[in-house]
């Protein structure tokens, strides 16, 4: 018996193991050792460090910045999940009832997926520029001819990381699209049918039998764009730099590493993004494990 489950289970352990082993040192190795430099003094790059347990932790809500940048990432994060769902799920629905050229409109709407966040952000640096009268280029240049009022975009003092969110909404909501489309898709024909033929209308048929099939392609989309607008970067650089108008925790993070030579604030930092990613992705692998279970 032992011998022929050793034969069933370890070429597959083997083939898998490499993996296993390089995501344990390289992912969550690298975890444990962030959090490990997050709990040390090492406020510079040749001290040791000494253990301060969660004294960085406490520490830096001292900071006005920290403050800031926690309070942008927030705005961002709400205006950028709302929007990308749904303009997804109306790209979506859209689709299910069926246009002409729908392939062709899948690809558009789906291409912006493949670009890079720092491509869009070049682009959008210009569509989103803050000059105005004379000097308006981008979309202040065409609300300028069409007598819509010019905007200071991002560098907008209270809406500014709104703004910041539209690039993301523009380059996320083809996926999510799709995403909406495959769960309109997944439901049986039978069930609206049954539905209709009890006295539905087409709105009852989507509020009592299409919506709650989607809640799953939902909580899907919902983590999926909580995670990323959690650790922006690159589109946050490439639009506006490192300013103090746009930071977040992530370009908070890179000014304590990089410019401010403190390791030991930037691993706290990375520590609470790590911490605010778990809070979507934890407790959507729990609910998928005991899905999994029931089924």
């Amino acid at each position: 018996m032992l011998v022929r489950r050793v034969r069933t289970w370890l070429p597959g352990l083997l083939l898998v193991a490499p993996s296993i082993v390089a995501i344990g040192v390289f992912v969550y190795g690298m975890l444990g050792w962030n959090f490990r430099l997050a709990m040390t003094d090492k406020h510079d790059e040749v001290s040791e460090g000494r253990f301060v347990g969660l004294e960085n932790f406490i520490g830096l809500w001292d900071q006005p910045r920290w403050h800031l940048s926690v309070n942008h990432a927030i705005m961002f994060t709400v205006v950028f999940v709302l929007g990308a769902l749904v303009l997804g799920w109306l790209l979506a629905f859209l689709m299910e009832k069926g246009i002409r050229g729908e392939a062709t409109f899948r690809a558009v709407y789906l291409f912006p997926m493949a670009i890079s966040f720092v491509a869009t952000g070049i682009v959008w640096r210009w569509l989103m520029n803050s000059g105005m009268e004379e000097r308006a280029v981008g979309l202040n240049r065409l609300f300028d001819a069409i007598g819509l009022p010019q905007w200071q975009w991002f560098r907008d003092p209270d809406w500014g990381m709104a703004a910041m969110a539209i690039p993301a909404i523009w380059q996320m909501s083809g996926y999510v699209m799709a995403l909406f489309l495959a769960g309109f898709r997944g439901v049986p024909e039978e069930l609206r049918e049954a539905a209709r033929v009890d006295g539905c209308t087409e709105w009852g048929v989507y509020r009592h039998v299409v919506l709650p099939l989607l809640r799953p392609v939902t909580l899907s989309a919902l983590i999926i764009l909580g995670h990323i607008s959690l650790k922006v970067f690159d589109l946050i650089v490439a639009v506006s730099g490192k300013q103090i108008i746009t930071d977040v925790p992530a370009v908070f993070m890179w000014v304590a590493v990089f410019d401010s030579h403190d390791p030991a604030k930037g691993a706290t930092i990375a520590s609470y993004i790590v911490l605010s990613v778990a809070i979507f992705v934890v407790p959507y692998l729990i609910w998928s494990v005991r899905k999994e279970r029931r089924s």
